[in-house]
């Protein structure tokens, strides 16, 4: 019996990720997410999971010297993306589209994670009338993509708020941009081709997700004071509250946890602390008027309402947010390409044929 959307079945083995949406739990390579995203560099769970363990100090050193060195863009890509913000291009589908050209260079994974925050930069700028910055060789993978936006040398508090986020977004099981890796790797294809078809599957809205309506909701209620009120309207009109509930999550979603702690400590000391105050208000009574009005749903906090308040935090617009995720899942997919790679049959599922049957071709058809 066919199975809508394939829920509930069991695609693939791996020993990347593991969700237990039930418990809350998100495990990567054997660390909880708290564990691994709060302590490591975006470049040590990258090496976790395309190697199994963490680095040693020199593979580590290593490995930093090799992304350092593949993150610049050949020219054509750079036309291109000027081509792109000329025509107003949305963010995803420029990255989508340059994304691609990197196969001009290499089909490296170490290149194509290196030149990802290249491309979100240098589009950012070029699409607001501004040069794209050249990368520094001297900074992190987190460090160099905040001198990129901005020219100017990140403060650690905001490196490792960026870090944290990268690295609690890195794997999340099958997800359908995941699979869409793991379908083209399965055939035979380059890196560059699955990376290109997730990002095709992560640009949809039902996927990548909206963090920026969550804190729009934030910024509507403006006060502590009216988040009662404004929720309680929301909610008996029937809209949904952002940055609540989730598919797989039936209790609270364990990134929301990790970048709610990174958000508090990024704010406290390099940032706005009346807007983390805020949105923890309106946590709070969104929470408790979910409980109110649905009970038993178990609508709890999502990855996105904290997602939004810490990208927001680090002065990105919210066409950044979902090419940043972007940025630390591609780590993710090409995990996910090497272990389809080791033990690869191709992914072929079957379809169940519903449609007519008996039809005979008109022998008197004139069109």
């Amino acid at each position: 019996m066919a199975t809508s959307g394939l829920e509930g079945v069991v695609a693939a083995t791996t020993g990347l990720s593991h969700v237990d949406g039930e418990r809350g739990e998100l495990v990567i390579a054997g660390y909880q997410v708290d564990e691994l995203a709060e302590h490591a560099t975006f470049e040590e769970a990258t090496w976790l999971l395309w190697n199994g363990d963490l680095p040693s100090s020199a593979e580590l050193d290593t490995f930093r010297g090799e992304l350092a060195v593949a993150r610049g863009l050949p020219e054509s890509t750079l036309a291109l993306l000027r081509e792109c913000a000329h025509r107003n291009v949305d963010s995803m589908d420029a990255l989508r589209m340059a994304a691609d050209t990197l196969s001009l260079v290499s089909d490296e994974a170490t290149g194509i994670v290196a030149r990802m925050p290249t491309i979100v930069a240098a589009y950012w700028r070029l699409r607001r009338g501004q040069e794209s910055i050249a990368p520094r060789s001297d900074l992190g993978h987190a460090a160099n993509f905040l001198y990129m936006l901005s020219g100017e040398a990140p403060d650690p508090e905001r490196v490792r708020g960026l870090e944290t986020y990268l690295n609690t977004v890195i794997d999340h099981g099958l997800n359908a941009s995941t699979f869409t890796a793991r379908v083209i790797t399965s055939t035979g294809s380059d890196l560059v081709s699955a990376v290109v078809g997730a990002l095709g599957a992560l640009k949809g809205p039902l996927h990548g997700g909206a963090p920026g309506p969550a804190l729009d909701m934030v910024f509507e209620i403006g006060d502590a004071s009216r988040a009662e009120e404004v929720l309680r309207r929301k909610i008996e009109a029937g809209e949904k509250l952002m940055g609540f509930g989730h598919r797989v999550y039936k209790v609270r979603d364990p990134r929301a946890d990790v970048l709610a702690k990174a958000a508090e400590r990024m704010f406290t000391r390099a940032g706005d602390m009346s807007l983390y105050k805020l949105a923890r208000s309106v946590e709070a009574e969104a929470l408790r008027l979910l409980e109110e009005y649905k009970p038993g749903r178990r609508l709890q906090t999502n990855v996105e309402f904290y997602t939004a308040l810490l990208l927001h935090g680090l002065g990105f617009g919210v066409e950044l947010f979902t090419p940043t995720f972007a940025i630390g899942r591609v780590s993710g997919w090409i995990a996910h390409a090497f272990e389809q790679r080791r033990a690869n049959r191709i992914i072929r599922p079957q379809s169940e044929y519903v449609g007519p049957r008996g039809r005979k071709y008109p022998r008197d058809r004139d069109v």
